[in-house]
Order: C-alpha cells, then structure tokens, then sequence
C-alpha cells in the first residue's frame, strides 16, 4: 500500500535535468526560394497545407521538427524547444537584412511581422530562424480551411442568434472583416505514473416510499475499496501562450477562442515565416514557468479523467482520498494554432465588450458570443413566466408549482445560447493520452441501504482544477438548459416545454 501522499509535480518538474532542443537548424534568414524556378513569392496552399510557388506552382512538402522525442513513454526530465525558451526582454524586435537580389536594406519589426517584401526588386524576405522575442516558435499547424468556408460557419453560427441579437449588432453584421489569425500555444506532452486510492459506491436498486408529495427515491448500493495505478501519455495538451488570451475578463470574449480546440497539433510542422503569409499572429509573452502550475493542474485533471475509463462500474461515483501524479517527463514546444476570427465591440455608455465568434481553422469548430437586446430578451422571458403561472392552475401533476421557474429557466438558457460565458475547452477528455501498465484493486467493503442521494457523497473523480469551476463551466447554452431541465423533473409537462423550446433554436455548436 503506497502512502497517503499528495505528489507535487510542479516542483518535480522544477527540479529536473532540462534539455533544450534547436528546432530551427537549418533555418536561413532573408530569401526563401523555390528550388524549381527561383521565385521568392510563396505562399500556404490550405487545401492541402503544403507552401506553394506563386509563380511556377510547385509544392513544398512540409518538414518536420527533428530532435525531439516521439514516444512519449520514454520522455524522462524537462524537454524544451528552443521556440519555447525564456523571452528576452531586451531583444530587439527591428531587424535589418540586406536583400541578396539587388544588395537594397529591408528594415522588419519582427514584433508585428515575419515576413517583408524588398522595396526595390520585390523580392519577398522573411525571418526564420528564431529570435528571443517570442515571435518566433518551434512549430505551426497551417491553415486548413479557407475563408469562404469560414465566413458560412460564422453567418451560420450567428443566423440561429438573430432573434434576440442586439438590433445595431444585426445592422453591421457582416463577415467581410474576419481575419486569420495564428495564436501562440505551448503545446505539452507528459509521461506519467499515477496511484488512485479511494472508495466508490455501485447502485443496486432503486426504490420509492410514501404516496403523493410525500414520496422520495431511496437507493441501494454497494461500497467498494478502489485503487487504480498505471502509466499514462499525454500528447499536445494545448494551452495558451498569450497574456490576454490567458485572462477571461469581462471586456472580451477571449473563452470562446478557448471553446474550439482541440487542434490536431500531431500534424504540426516546422515553422517556416511562408506559413503566416496573407494571415496574423499574435507574439507568445509567456515563459513556461509562468504555464507551469496550469499546465500540471491540467494534466492532473486528465489523469483523473483517464482513471474514469476504468470505472464505470461505479454508477454512483468514487470518492480518492488519495491522488498521486508522479511527473517523469515533460516536453514543450510553441507553436502557432490557427483560427478565423470575427469580432465586435459592443458599446454600452462607458462600458465595451468585445465579442467573439471564432472557428477551428482545422476542424470547423464554432464557437462565438452575440450581443444580446436585453429589453426583448427581458419582455419575452416575462410573457413566458406569465404563461407558465396560468398553466400551473390548468395542468395538474405532483410538481405543478415548477412552472413558477419557467421564465426565469428560459431566459438563463437564452442568455447562456448567446452569450456562452461558460464554454471551453474541454481539455480533460478531449486531449489524446494512452494508459499502460493498469492495475485495479476493487474489494467489496459493505452493503448499503437506504440512501437518499442519487450520487456518492464526497465523489471527486469528475472534479476539475484547471478551470475557474468544474465540468459544468464547459456547457453551453442548450447544454445548461437541458441539464437544468433534467435536474428538476426528467417526465413534467415543464420539461417538454422548454426542450421543445431549445431544440426550436438550434444548436450552440456548428
């Protein structure tokens, strides 16, 4: 039996042996030219994510970062690309190269741009090996899905929200304006050992006293000793690398960005300045020290949720006591992620809230926040819950009084479908991991009878750290009504209504 100890994997990882791997060896500043005609005129094909000549149309196959490790079981220590090593804070950002056509000087601010084309002969120039800035990272996943595809996701996305929009929001609409832009993310993969020690409860039955109001569920289960203890490999967890991303704040709708991942990052290739042609791209203004506490909360949370897979058994839910994480590597690499952005400043008086409808660049994932009309949302939630009080007195069944909640469930699930505070990125059972070595201990402990509760008092294994909340934060709009909904009454009158309502509106995601 190991002890009851709580692993500290952040200073596990402080205090190992750390190696920083070159990922731009063989990088060339100034021209890039394509080996069958000589042109510098390059640019991302995103049909197939391959860089393509402008003038001759020969593709380039993408290149791989060399040198770091790919079976993730054997990572031992701290790797860190040398994309992702500590900014300077006194790097310059202008640079000066010397045009190797016409011998004219090009001035770039690498700190806006990477990429610059010669005054004189029009040569295109761009900055490729890397800079301690933070402009410069390890990889980049090339833009998969072009523009007009994008614009459909965002008008779709947006279409289904129009009822309640804000009536100057619907007036200037208009997806011209969206940009692709390439976001700074660490991406992290672990390799771990985790020891699980705790109890869990299996249902047997499920019966119900009293007649009437009066009648409760009560349960049956069994109580069980659990131990779960294995390895585990975690592959990209992704997070950002961006301060402002970083902080939710009321001002903007950064959790939105957040709420299209994952990225296929096991598609990454090196990062080569031809790739942000014709898009932006944010500057990474944070070290891996600064990600360190959130990264290992995260990949604790993945772990616990890797445990689950095992014990599905216990419908009831398993209670640790005692979680142990034991961090034998990790490996970091900056990358640039790629998304199409649409966004709109939203001002109230002196307040502004800058609203976001963003799509995964690579899968079509949407995610966005609308701004609302309050008053119509407000009059509309009224005559619901108007609607609702009359229907209590003509519709008899044991909970009528929940009708009562009705305008005011219609409008939370409203603002939630527009607004989206709660989405994100659902990292704990989304990231790709692979667990090996499994060994499971389940002894029954007793029979219980009796019990009140649906679930397992004090059960944790769906707890999540790495956010502001726990698996509900990652809801959205229809997610939150439904879940509501189902808490309150799973049969009512009540419930169908306003199902029938959400399904009526849509989806929240495309």
């Amino acid at each position: 039996m190991q002890q009851d100890l709580q692993t500290n994997p952040n200073q596990q990882m402080e205090n190992a042996t750390t190696t920083i791997v070159q990922t731009d060896v063989g990088a060339k500043d100034g021209q890039n030219k394509c080996p069958k005609c000589g042109a510098t005129d390059i640019s991302l094909n995103t049909s197939n994510g391959k860089l393509r000549c402008n003038f001759c149309r020969h593709e380039f196959e993408p290149e791989k970062v060399e040198g770091l490790e790919t079976d993730i079981s054997k990572l031992q220590g701290q790797i860190i690309g040398s994309g992702a090593t500590n900014i300077v804070a006194d790097t310059n950002d202008v640079i000066t190269f010397k045009c190797s056509s016409c011998g004219a000087e090009v001035v770039m601010d690498t700190s806006e741009t990477t990429t610059a084309r010669c005054h004189w002969c029009r040569s295109v120039l761009s900055v490729n090996q890397q800079i301690p800035n933070g402009s410069i990272p390890d990889v980049v996943l090339p833009f998969g899905i072009p523009k007009e595809e994008a614009k459909k996701q965002i008008e779709a996305f947006v279409s289904k929200r129009k009822f309640f929009a804000h009536p100057k929001f619907k007036e200037e609409f208009t997806t011209e304006n969206i940009m692709g832009v390439y976001f700074p993310y660490m991406l992290v993969d672990i390799n771990a050992h985790a020891f699980f020690c705790g109890e869990g409860e299996h249902q047997t039955a499920k019966y119900f006293r009293g007649n009437g109001e009066q009648q409760r569920a009560y349960y049956d289960a069994d109580l069980y000793h659990v131990e779960r203890e294995f390895d585990i490999a975690i592959q990209g967890l992704s997070v950002e690398s961006n301060l402002d991303k970083l902080n939710n704040s009321q001002e903007k709708t950064n959790n939105v960005i957040n709420a299209i991942m994952p990225f296929d990052v096991e598609n990454c290739v090196k990062y080569n300045a031809n790739y942000l042609k014709g898009y932006t791209s944010e500057k990474r203004d944070v070290n891996v020290d600064q990600l360190r506490t959130l990264v290992d909360t995260q990949a604790k949370d993945i772990v616990r949720f890797a445990a689950n897979e095992t014990l599905t058994q216990y419908d009831r839910g398993v209670a640790w006591s005692n979680e142990q994480v034991d961090m034998k590597g990790q490996q970091w690499q900056a990358a640039y992620l790629p998304v199409w952005l649409y966004s709109y400043q939203q001002v109230k008086g002196e307040h502004k809230i800058l609203h976001y409808v963003a799509v995964n660049a690579r899968t079509k994932e949407t995610m966005g926040s609308v701004p609302l009309h309050m008053p119509k949302l407000l009059g509309i939630s009224c005559l619901v819950e108007i609607l609702g009080i009359i229907a209590m007195f003509f519709i008899n069944f044991d909970s009528n009084w929940l009708f009562l909640l009705v305008g005011f469930l219609y409008f939370f699930i409203m603002f939630m479908k527009y607004r989206n505070a709660n989405a994100r990125h659902t990292y704990e059972l989304e990231t790709k991991k692979n667990i090996g070595n499994l060994k499971e201990v389940d002894q029954l402990i007793q029979s219980k009878t009796g019990l009140t509760s649906s679930k397992m008092e004090g059960a944790n294994n769906e707890r999540v750290n790495g956010t502001k909340g726990n698996l509900l934060n990652a809801l959205t709009g229809e997610q939150v009504g439904n879940f509501v909904v189902d808490a309150v009454t799973n049969t009512s009158p009540l419930a169908s209504f306003v199902k029938e309502n959400i399904e009526n509106k849509g989806d929240n995601k495309q």
